[in-house]
């Protein structure tokens, strides 16, 4: 046989070699998960690189934070965020969970990766699992997950053993798939909240959705509209300890500028059709750590109400994945 006729074969060979070694081309289930038996680091941030004693940023005194690092190249993406006392529980956008105790030393403890049981899909891209939003119940312990590009909410058992129910609402369905429900709270009266990151093409308004109980269950009470920041979207939103909600926003601007808001609201302007908008308290732009702010959580401390912020680093060496402190100053 000719060397010419030798050519369609080592052509066809280097088409079909990715397939056999590459499991994702071929249909093959794959995900960038965490190892369980990965290490994380965290080390020290000052708010402001230029100002180490610098502690307000607008309604807020900076307690402290960290730089979190892990060992994996999974680690990272996170998008989600929950605190209960020195406990802490991340959600990244492929579905990987890190789970860790960390108290005044600032030095985690007690690490656990883990990848969530099931979701919307099962493939080994981002889009696949592409979860953004999270919420708890405090007396059931279980968990609610919002999940982009299907715009859909998932229930989760208390240990994320396993998954419980799903629902894809109606009010969901003409949310664009790349700005879906970056935002989910569940309010002190037992309501859920969730508002688009993304308003609908030609529009100005994120929709907004009002649940009177679990989102997977009970369908929607009402919707409404929310006016965000001009320049910003809402990545997060959490319920105060003292009823009130706050919502997290973001904005990037060229060449490379992060900054986010932190919008206080008012629960009761939440009505059917309402235009709701609220009040900023906070901003966080250069000089200070400005980042790709995702998460967001509130606890109370004694008599203080701690706000935690949660950076989502993309997996870009350009960004990093901080986890800040913060007191609500009244």
């Amino acid at each position: 046989m000719s060397r010419v006729m030798h050519r369609p074969l080592v052509l066809l060979a280097a088409i079909l070699l990715p397939l056999a070694v590459v499991p994702g081309w071929s249909g093959e289930e794959r995900s960038a998960r965490l190892r369980a038996s990965g290490a994380m680091t965290a080390r020290r941030v000052p708010i402001d690189p230029h100002d180490a004693g610098r502690r307000r940023v607008g309604s807020l005194t900076y307690l402290g934070g960290v730089v979190l690092d892990g060992d994996h190249r999974a680690f990272g993406g996170f998008s989600a965020l929950h605190v209960d006392g020195n406990r802490f529980t991340l959600l990244s956008d492929g579905g990987n969970l890190v789970r860790f105790r960390m108290g005044g030393d600032w030095r985690p403890r007690r690490v656990v990766f883990s990848f969530v049981p099931a979701g919307p899909r099962t493939g080994w891209e981002k889009r696949d699992r592409d979860a953004e939003s999270l919420a708890r119940d405090p007396v059931t312990a279980r968990w609610w997950v919002g999940f982009e590009n299907v715009n859909q909410i998932w229930r989760y058992a208390p240990d994320w053993t396993r998954a419980e129910a799903v629902a894809a609402p109606a009010a969901m369905r003409r949310w664009r798939r790349d700005g879906g429900p970056e935002s989910l709270a569940r309010l002190a009266d037992g309501r859920f909240v969730a508002i688009a990151e993304s308003p609908r093409r030609g529009e100005r308004m994120r929709d907004g959705i009002v649940w009177p109980g679990d989102p997977t269950t009970r369908r929607p009470a009402f919707r409404f509209a929310y006016v965000a920041s001009p320049g910003f979207s809402p990545s997060d939103m959490t319920a105060l300890p003292n009823g009130g909600l706050l919502v997290l926003e973001r904005a990037l601007s060229l060449p490379f500028r992060w900054s986010a808001r932190l919008v206080l609201v008012d629960p009761a302007a939440l009505r059917p059709a309402a235009v709701v908008s609220g009040r900023t308290i906070a901003q966080l732009a250069p000089p200070l750590l400005a980042d790709n702010y995702e998460g967001l959580a509130a606890v109370r401390e004694g008599r203080d109400t701690i706000l935690w912020l949660l950076s989502d680093d993309n997996q870009l060496f350009l960004e990093r994945t901080l986890l800040l402190k913060f007191r609500l100053e009244t």
